[in-house]
């Protein structure tokens, strides 16, 4: 204490003979040592630290013109709690002498000359300092602030530093030396190289190449110089960095980590190939060390938007995520430049279909086609439900089949068999249907008739919202598909048009007339009544080839995964009411069949209306004496 106090004397006497000096008009020759430092009472562990390195001579040498960058006595201190050690430590360190050269420049800098990423180089030749200068006017050295600046003295001046610079190799180094042009300059844009610079942080960036921010910028319909002005280009670059160092060895598939831009996580991806992607980004180079951390490089920028896989992550579709995981397609998922509509299947969708295919959750997600599945959710562009029309077909990501949409009166959308449960949930990239069942790629009867010209057929199946009955990949089916020629017979039979015949009111129940719900083979076929799903029963007969009542099998057995298809040559048409029913109304009928009169027994009087077959008013009026005649209708 009695050295320290006498020194202090002695600066005092010093700096009271420099002024005196001043005051008799002569020069007073001063040093950044002994004027700045030495008297300061902030920075004697710095003085300490010169004095036993030696290396106070230099600084106090006449000739010389110095920067001294001059961390005061709390950041010693900050250094040494953070290292786990204390100030005798820090002056026992081997490196010490570099370090301290590592906060000398060799030339004399004025706050006013520093600009927004200056790169110099200090004494020490072991690394470079970056300095930051903000927008609000602070001066960064590396990581340390510049509390008090321009100090100085004959030979030079002097900043004080909140914090001890280190010479070690940064991520920021990793960038500034190998050529990341673009992502350095958007690091120094966005005063983010104090924090890169920090050497004692533990990082992970994710490094994208210069030509990933080209291509972003053509993308984009913009400039390279335009996307470092972009207002949220902060949040960008920190979507591009962890707070921990993670080797790509420790990233294991699906893995969803959090950067330090809170706006959305970063998912990862493993492939069975040994890829690892960033969201949408591949790492081209994986694991370049450096002091502070580890960078990954990336062939794309990264961009923290709400993507549809977003969507699924944050509401609870467990099993579609783990499914796309799966499958390896968070990448396609997460492009933030993708326009893409995704039928999202529930958890509940997903064991439903387990449960019919007899097995587990766990073992869908084994499936061989489970790519292809998932791709069939996705479509590449953007579709909302006020877009869908009824029977719009469209093509997913998967090219196995077409996707069928439906649109109800009622205002109900489905996709194949599947409802939309809720429309049109937003992201960045695209639009989320939810919907109460999975689709699979499966060729189905429906797909028969679309894809062989049954233009007719397959327009009155559209009108009368059966597409997702005939496009559920787990029914069993058999259909009598009659050709367009034989709705136009139909309809010059009844003196009335195509587009006629698609708006009778029976429409469905003529359609399922066509229709077995198990699938029979012609094989299977034998003569007599077989049920449809309307309710009424079809004749086989096998005599001369095989009819369907009065039509002819004209092709048989087209077969897909959901049933099975014949082509008939006429359109069967069900009978809208029969006896039994008029029976069951307490009308009594006879004879039957008749040609002339019909005798109603018990229905003098009451109005009456005769349909045809195919739900067309045919003759109307009152009974008259319990008779209707009806001997001007054709057979």
């Amino acid at each position: 204490m009695k050295l320290k106090l006498h020194s202090n004397i002695f600066k005092k006497v010093a700096a009271t003979f420099a002024m005196f000096l001043l005051s008799l008009g002569l020069s007073a020759q001063t040093n950044v040592f002994d004027d700045v430092i030495a008297t300061s009472p902030n920075h004697t562990y710095l003085e300490a630290a010169l004095i036993q390195q030696g290396l106070d001579a230099n600084l106090r040498s006449a000739s010389a013109t110095l920067t001294v960058f001059a961390p005061d006595d709390n950041a010693f201190t900050s250094l040494a709690t953070s290292l786990g050690t204390n100030i005798q430590g820090l002056l026992a360190l081997p490196n010490l002498t570099d370090i301290l050269l590592y906060h000398v420049l060799g030339t004399s800098v004025n706050s006013s000359a520093i600009t927004n990423g200056l790169v110099v180089s200090p004494l020490s030749p072991t690394n470079t300092l970056k300095l930051t200068l903000t927008t609000a006017g602070n001066v960064f050295v590396n990581q340390a602030q510049v509390s008090t600046a321009n100090l100085t003295a004959s030979n030079g001046i002097v900043h004080v530093l909140n914090s001890v610079l280190l010479p070690k190799e940064t991520v920021a180094d990793v960038a500034i030396d190998n050529g990341f042009t673009t992502l350095v300059a958007a690091v120094v844009k966005a005063e983010l190289l104090p924090a890169l610079t920090n050497p004692l942080a533990t990082l992970t960036v994710f490094a994208p190449t210069d030509s990933s921010f080209a291509v972003l910028a053509t993308a984009l319909g913009t400039t390279v110089s335009a996307l470092l002005n972009l207002p949220n280009l902060k949040d960008v670059l920190l979507y591009h960095v962890l707070g921990t160092s993670v080797n790509s060895s420790a990233i294991t598939n699906g893995l969803v980590v959090s950067p330090l831009s809170p706006t959305n996580t970063l998912k990862l991806t493993l492939t069975t190939t040994g890829n690892v992607f960033v969201n949408q980004a591949r790492v081209t180079t994986a694991n370049v060390p450096s002091d502070n951390g580890i960078v990954h490089i990336l062939n794309s920028v990264l961009l923290p938007k709400e993507t549809v896989a977003d969507v699924a992550i944050d509401n609870g579709f467990t099993t579609l995520v783990a499914a796309v995981v799966k499958a390896e397609l968070l990448p396609a998922l997460t492009n933030p430049l993708a326009t893409l509509t995704v039928f999202a299947p529930t958890d509940s969708s997903f064991a439903v279909l387990a449960t019919a295919l007899g097995t587990t959750v766990s073992a869908l997600l084994n499936l061989p086609n489970l790519k292809d599945v998932l791709l069939y959710h996705v479509l590449g562009t953007s579709v909302n439900s006020s877009a869908i029309t009824n029977g719009l077909v469209v093509s997913p990501l998967s090219p196995t089949n077409t996707l069928k949409l439906t649109l109800t009166t009622t205002g109900n959308v489905f996709v194949n068999q599947a409802r939309v449960t809720t429309a049109n949930v937003p992201s960045d990239n695209g639009i989320v249907h939810i919907l109460n069942s999975v689709l699979l790629p499966k060729e189905t009867v429906a797909d028969v008739a679309i894809d062989n010209g049954f233009t007719t057929l397959v327009a009155a199946v559209v009108k009368a919202e059966l597409l997702p009955a005939l496009t559920n990949p787990l029914a069993t089916l058999t259909v009598f598909a009659p050709t367009d020629s034989a709705f136009a017979a139909l309809a010059i039979t009844l003196g009335t048009t195509v587009p006629g015949l698609l708006n009778l009111p029976n429409l469905q129940d003529i359609l399922l007339y066509h229709v077995l719900g198990t699938t029979v083979v012609s094989s299977a076929l034998v003569n007599g009544s077989v049920a449809t799903l309307n309710g009424q029963n079809l004749t086989i007969n096998l005599t001369n080839g095989v009819k369907v009542n009065t039509s002819n099998v004209t092709l048989a057995n087209l077969i897909v995964d959901n049933g099975v298809v014949h082509v008939i040559d006429a359109v069967l048409v069900p009978s809208t009411v029969g006896v039994k029913e008029l029976r069951s109304m307490n009308i009594q009928i006879s004879p039957n069949p008749t040609t002339d009169f019909i005798k109603l027994a018990n229905s003098n009087s009451n109005e009456f209306v005769i349909y045809n077959s195919l739900g067309s008013i045919v003759k109307s009026g009152k009974v008259t004496n319990n008779m209707l005649d009806v001997s001007s209708l054709a057979e």
